[in-house]
């Protein structure tokens, strides 16, 4: 029987499977990285009662649109933003595409399409980890930048002029990447050979020692305090400020000029205040909620000292690649909330779409 395998791009620890009607020449190429061990012998007991003509499909998909879209968009300064968010939300972008490319593209789905190339080798997929794990941290930390940012902007008047600058945004974003850069360079030395062919070694597992020494558990904990726990204690704090300074001189500013009904209807600065929550609550629970799994799953692994799965619908193995999953989609979602919610970004995007209908259009209407 033909077996149609296509891998995932965000779900890890999907391993390739080649089957054929002998069962005992069925063979197994397993990922890097999958934190499965001793695969061969646990396919065989998930597959045992589905006979010897067993058909395989695994679903794969990518969409890493959204961020070149909107780098390309606010790139071009037509969206009425100011330069230090158009600063900003770039870098954000740049980032999350990072993430999609070296993560998902790179890391994921390399052993479908490349089942034999440089990138597993074990220098390169240790350098590939540590280099996921950097670009998920400033990631992370851009969009707490920015969120710093826009609260000084509203609650802090007399920092305002000083900090909101296009020379502070690219301080701090030049200040961010390197730090997270360095700070992620431990994660290259936790992983050993899968196996040496030839004296090269090739794949990555985690080494033995690596979840029980103190060091290393200090490490974890480390990394996840400062990514994502701290973000996310960061990020509701200042939002909450912000929230309340607008609401405060929303207040204020509705006993200056009268009713409320007339504040509520005639009032285009209300609007925008109220805009401005709408956005805040949106970025905070977009991103506090995809991420709480991984949390929960972190927290849980340490807690338990559960670090292995014994089968594909084990739960630990579920939770972990739910987990990962919503971890990625965040890298999609932020900066297209921040952008999409300005209408002249809405606009440009309407006249991205336009343009190359109108050029097709053009082309038919000449060749008629």
């Amino acid at each position: 029987m033909n077996v149609v395998v296509v891998g995932d791009i965000i779900f890890r620890g999907i391993d390739t499977v080649l089957c054929s009607r002998d069962r005992d020449s069925r063979g197994l190429r397993c990922q890097p990285f999958g934190k499965v061990m001793d695969i061969s012998s646990r396919l065989e007991n998930n597959l045992g009662h589905e006979g010897e003509d067993s058909f395989v499909v695994v679903h794969v998909g990518a969409n890493d649109k959204a961020n070149v879209m909107t780098i390309v968009i606010l790139s071009r300064g037509k969206c009425g933003l100011s330069k230090c968010v158009t600063c900003y939300l770039v870098a954000m972008a740049a980032a999350d595409l990072l993430v999609i490319i070296n993560d998902v593209i790179l890391f994921r789905i390399k052993e479908y399409y490349f089942p034999t190339n440089f990138l597993f080798l074990t220098p390169v997929c240790s350098f590939q980890t540590a280099l996921n794990h950097a670009v998920s941290d400033i990631s992370v930390w851009l969009t707490v930048a920015f969120t710093f940012d826009r609260f000084i902007s509203i609650c802090c008047q007399k920092l305002r002029t000083k900090y909101c600058t296009e020379k502070t945004a690219a301080v701090v974003i030049g200040t961010l990447c390197p730090l997270f850069c360095s700070k992620n360079i431990p994660w290259y030395f936790a992983f050993e050979p899968y196996m040496i062919l030839e004296n090269v070694p090739w794949g990555c597992i985690v080494k033995p020692d690596f979840y029980p020494s103190a060091a290393w558990v200090a490490f974890t904990w480390i990394h996840r305090c400062l990514t994502p726990l701290l973000p996310i204690f960061l990020i509701l704090l200042l939002n909450s400020l912000t929230v309340g300074n607008i609401l405060v001189a929303s207040r204020v500013r509705r006993r200056l000029r009268g009713s409320k009904s007339d504040a509520n209807h005639n009032d285009p600065e209300m609007e925008n205040r109220r805009k401005s929550i709408i956005l805040l609550f949106a970025i905070s629970g977009n991103f506090i909620l995809l991420w709480m799994t991984y949390v929960l799953f972190f927290l849980s692994v340490r807690i338990t000292n559960r670090y292995y799965r014994t089968r594909f619908n084990d739960p630990m193995f579920i939770a972990d690649q739910t987990s990962y999953m919503l971890l990625l989609l965040s890298c999609c979602t932020n900066t297209c909330i921040y952008a999409v919610t300005q209408t002249k970004f809405r606009e440009e995007l309407k006249n991205g779409v336009k343009y190359p209908l109108k050029l097709i259009f053009k082309l038919v209407k000449r060749g008629q």
